[in-house]
């Protein structure tokens, strides 16, 4: 299957924490905000040649710390036994894809069915805009990563919304990459070896 096309986040899907610290004293100062995996999702995007596929990933639990209308820390983890497609209408080929997605040639669900990122460090860009830097960790293989994440403080909470581009290559996942294989011989059938997820997180106090 062309499929990872790419995901499956992408990992899409990840936990990211980080603490943040008062200069001052040394003390934490935060409020812990729970997820609302019923209103949160992760939605990927991966391309090949001919095309590309895109679809959704469920939230098993998650945290977002705030330290006044400041992001201080949090922490999500992506159930990657919840990946769907939903471009493809032809249930055969939806199946077919979700299950090559599944295997080991992408996320090898069985054996992970889990992805996390935990995070080291948040620099403010102003205007709630952050660089979240932290640990990404898809089939048991961590990388670092670096990804831009917007906050926007709610009546009830807060929400973030990010979006992590991961180059699947650095997690030992193959299929049809330019990185394992030539790519002149895969021709149209190379998939690419970055997929997107697009992360939206609703947390409430």
């Amino acid at each position: 299957m062309n499929s990872l096309k790419s995901f499956a986040a992408s990992v899409a899907v990840s936990l990211f924490a980080f603490t943040a610290v008062n200069a001052a004293d040394g003390k934490v100062k935060a409020t812990n905000l729970k997820v609302d995996v019923s209103k949160s999702e992760l939605i990927w995007t991966g391309k090949k040649v001919t095309g590309e596929h895109t679809g959704k990933i469920s939230l098993k639990e998650g945290t977002v710390i705030m330290d006044g209308a400041k992001l201080a820390g949090g922490s999500f983890t992506a159930d990657l036994t919840s990946i769907t497609n939903t471009d493809l209408t032809d249930k055969e080929y939806n199946g077919k894809l979700i299950g090559h997605l599944k295997s080991d040639d992408f996320f090898g669900v069985e054996k992970h069915p889990t992805a996390t990122f935990v995070g080291r460090k948040a620099v403010s860009k102003g205007a709630g805009v952050y660089d979240v830097t932290g640990n990404l960790t898809i089939k048991g293989i961590t990388k670092p990563v670096t990804f831009p994440v917007t906050v926007k403080p709610t009546a009830t909470g807060a929400d973030v919304t990010g979006k992590l581009v991961i180059d699947r290559s650095k997690f030992d996942i193959k299929y049809n990459s330019k990185s394992f294989f030539d790519a002149a011989a895969l021709g149209d059938k190379m998939v690419n070896d970055d997929f997107v997820v697009d992360i939206k997180l609703v947390a409430v106090k």
